[in-house]
């Protein structure tokens, strides 16, 4: 499987331009919250079946939750949430985590320096599943179930879940149209969501060939602008320009302040940036009203 492309702190610029797009997640590159409250149909004034949009929201829902459960530690750790994956990097000392027993290593609170470790083999466990893939993860039944889940959501949504991957593809230039000496580009994602159930989504929603499990940021506790100021120190320089995608208000108001442009996604048929139809040029040509 393609990963994103991942530059290290400090050398992103060195030789050539880059492009950083900071993705948020619900309502943008997904669709969640307003299938299950039926805001999505009512925008479509009756064309759309409200129960159908709702029975399909409560299925994404079961389905994150089972993900996080069996397989990502949830009930362990859903009080333990970090802002990123690598956050606890410094307790991990490597150990080879083949044969270690998650279910006996007492993982608790108080939250000091042994249980930090703990939680720093798990993120590590969650990155390396996150890295093989669902079909690794799940059995054979689940990955119909799946499959048969993003297919139906697509149709309901017109493509919304297609289109917006396929323009991550694009701006990793991944596009055969993509023009030779193109910039190095990078996907993020900065959700105001918990860091492990936005690790699911990420891999529900076919988000994992064009986003890495170390660019997913959660601002759950630190706020957006935080994490857009730490991926300005990931990612800064020169050469570098960022531009933040999303449906909120504070991503809006996190990137005026980091003075990058932004794009709001808004999830009305005739909105001017939605799925389909928004384009990798219209968001350069903003950008470039920005930067230029």
């Amino acid at each position: 499987m393609d990963e994103a492309i991942s530059a290290p702190a400090g050398d992103a610029a060195a030789d050539q331009p880059v492009n950083v797009y900071v993705w948020d997640m619900d309502e943008t590159l997904i669709l969640l919250k307003s299938l299950l409250d039926g805001s999505f149909a009512g925008h479509f004034e009756g064309v759309k079946d409200h129960e159908k949009g709702t029975e399909i929201g409560k299925r994404w829902e079961n389905i994150i939750l089972e993900l996080c459960d069996e397989h990502f530690f949830y009930e362990e750790i859903e009080n333990y949430n970090e802002p990123y994956l690598d956050a606890l990097r410094e307790y991990d000392d490597g150990r080879d985590l083949t044969k270690y027993d998650f279910e006996a290593d007492c993982f608790s609170s108080p939250f000091d320096d042994v249980n930090k470790r703990k939680l720093a083999y798990r993120h590590r466990a969650i990155g390396d599943k996150y890295a093989k893939g669902l079909e690794k993860i799940l059995d054979h039944h689940m990955v119909k179930v799946w499959s048969d889940l993003y297919s139906s959501t697509d149709k309901y949504t017109d493509g919304w879940l297609s289109s917006a991957h396929k323009l991550l593809e694009e701006a990793l230039g991944k596009s055969t149209a993509e023009p030779a000496g193109k910039p190095l580009s990078i996907n993020l994602i900065v959700t105001s969501g918990s860091l492990v159930p936005s690790i699911a989504k990420c891999l529900l929603y076919r988000l994992d060939d064009v986003i890495s499990s170390d660019n997913v940021y959660s601002s759950w506790e630190v706020g957006k602008l935080q994490c857009f100021k730490w991926i300005k120190e990931r990612y800064g320089g020169p050469n570098v320009r960022f531009c933040a995608v999303g449906d909120g208000h504070e991503e809006c108001s996190a990137a005026s302040i980091m003075k990058w442009p932004f794009v709001k996604i808004e999830i009305r048929p005739d909105a001017p940036h939605r799925f389909p139809g928004l384009s990798l040029s219209t968001i350069h040509g903003i950008m470039d009203a920005v930067y230029e």
